[in-house]
């Protein structure tokens, strides 16, 4: 039986069958979707854990290497905004295609860069696939799944993040001390084989093949147009907070364990390490709890252990709290973000879903730039993680205002029913 002849089972059986034994017929979708953002984050992460050796190489300063990370997130940006269009219109499965194959090529071509000017050129066109990637696969799996299940797939989609950095962590702890920066980014070229995967394994978007056809029938009307209502500048302005407090959490943080408090690569990695592991349990906690409690008790509670844990996480002395707070703070501030990918298809009707998710990321995703540019300046050598934290506490209250004003109704609450 395919993936869309099992979609049509009874909402009944759905719900009454476990979030995780609903999403079993779905499992290659889900796991397209994992991968993909596996894949980002370790590619990702090979440039955040190697910051200070880009800059030795290049001899440029860290505020420099922070522009590197503005200059991505201008290209994810892009990619956000570009790719959902795309996927609107040709498919969700293509663009995922496209995307994967996109930011694994520059991701190895960033092992090649000769210098920060090269680096900055490659790191922009990496974002474009980074950040395409992303919105066509949450798409396609939050138009897939039955609705039961969509918190769980959400969180087990976004655990693919943490699980990408934990790896990451693990491969540069071995490779850093022996070899070059640059094997890491060649490492990144592995997406190729997901791409495979998608082609072969992976059915279009159930919701999207819909509303293609009832174009069809109706004589190809002209498509619908992206509407800026209140539940669309929620999403955006919630994207860019929650994106600027998650840069300001992890984006130095490997840089503030190896320069502020002087630890090895291999004793970089168990922060690190603790950090994935709490965010996987977290985003899969958190996706459970918002199945049954919804989104905003879950998204408050994160918020408040993220306020507790920011201090301890980024400045303790003692390598056992450091250790304990890097677990908690992975539990809540990813946790988080296992509701990103329901919380924003909820916002946006399906004709225009992939294209209103992509520009919540992409607007998100110079939030997160422009963390990367202003942290170091703020914070300098020792007081860096000072920077940090202040940053972490306002993003963290404005989040909690924005998450606050729910609108009455969302125009893609119920995405089974929507019409082409």
């Amino acid at each position: 039986m395919t993936d869309n002849s099992r979609q049509t089972a009874s909402p009944r059986s759905d719900a009454s069958a476990s979030d995780l034994t609903a999403l079993r017929p779905y499992w290659r979708v889900t796991l397209a979707a994992f991968m993909g953002w596996f894949l980002d984050a370790f590619d990702q992460t090979a440039l955040l854990l190697t910051l200070p050796d880009i800059a030795k190489s290049f001899g440029c300063t860290l505020g420099a290497m922070g522009t590197v990370i503005f200059i991505q997130s201008l290209g994810r940006a892009l990619g956000n905004t570009g790719w959902g269009w795309l996927a609107d219109r040709y498919g969700r499965r293509l663009a995922f295609m496209i995307g994967v194959l996109w930011f694994g090529i520059f991701s190895g071509l960033s092992g090649l860069a000769w210098s920060l000017t090269a680096m900055m050129v490659i790191q922009f066109m990496f974002g474009i696939g980074f950040g395409g990637e992303w919105t066509a696969s949450a798409a396609l799996l939050m138009e897939t799944v039955p609705a039961r299940s969509r918190p769980m797939a959400s969180a087990l989609m976004m655990a693919g993040y943490e699980m990408g950095f934990l790896a990451a962590a693990a491969v540069q702890a071995v490779v850093l001390p022996h070899y070059s920066w640059r094997l890491l980014f060649f490492i990144g070229l592995a997406p190729a084989l997901l791409a495979i995967f998608v082609r072969w394994g992976v059915q279009e978007s159930p919701v999207w093949r819909k509303n293609q056809a009832l174009r069809a029938e109706r004589g190809r009307p002209p498509r619908a147009r992206f509407r800026l209502d209140l539940a669309a500048v929620q999403a955006i302005a919630l994207m860019s907070f929650l994106e600027f407090q998650k840069a300001a959490i992890y984006s130095f943080y490997p840089t503030i364990l190896r320069s502020v408090h002087h630890l090895s690569p291999a004793m970089v990695f168990w922060p690190i390490g603790l950090f994935c592991i709490g965010s996987l349990l977290g985003k899969l906690a958190c996706g459970w709890m918002a199945g049954r409690f919804g989104d905003l008790p879950v998204m408050l509670g994160t918020l408040a252990v993220v306020i507790v844990t920011i201090y301890p996480f980024l400045s303790a002395t003692l390598y056992g709290v450091m250790l304990a707070s890097a677990l908690v703070m992975g539990m809540a501030a990813s946790g988080i973000f296992a509701l990103v990918p329901h919380y924003l298809a909820k916002r946006f009707p399906s004709e225009t879903r992939s294209f209103g998710m992509g520009l919540g990321y992409a607007i998100g995703s110079i939030g997160q730039g422009l963390a990367g540019q202003l942290i170091p300046i703020f914070g300098r050598g020792p007081s860096l993680p000072i920077s940090a934290e202040g940053f972490v506490l306002a993003s963290s209250v404005v989040v909690g205002g924005i998450a606050l004003a729910e609108p009455d109704e969302l125009p893609g609450e119920h995405m089974e029913t929507d019409p082409a």
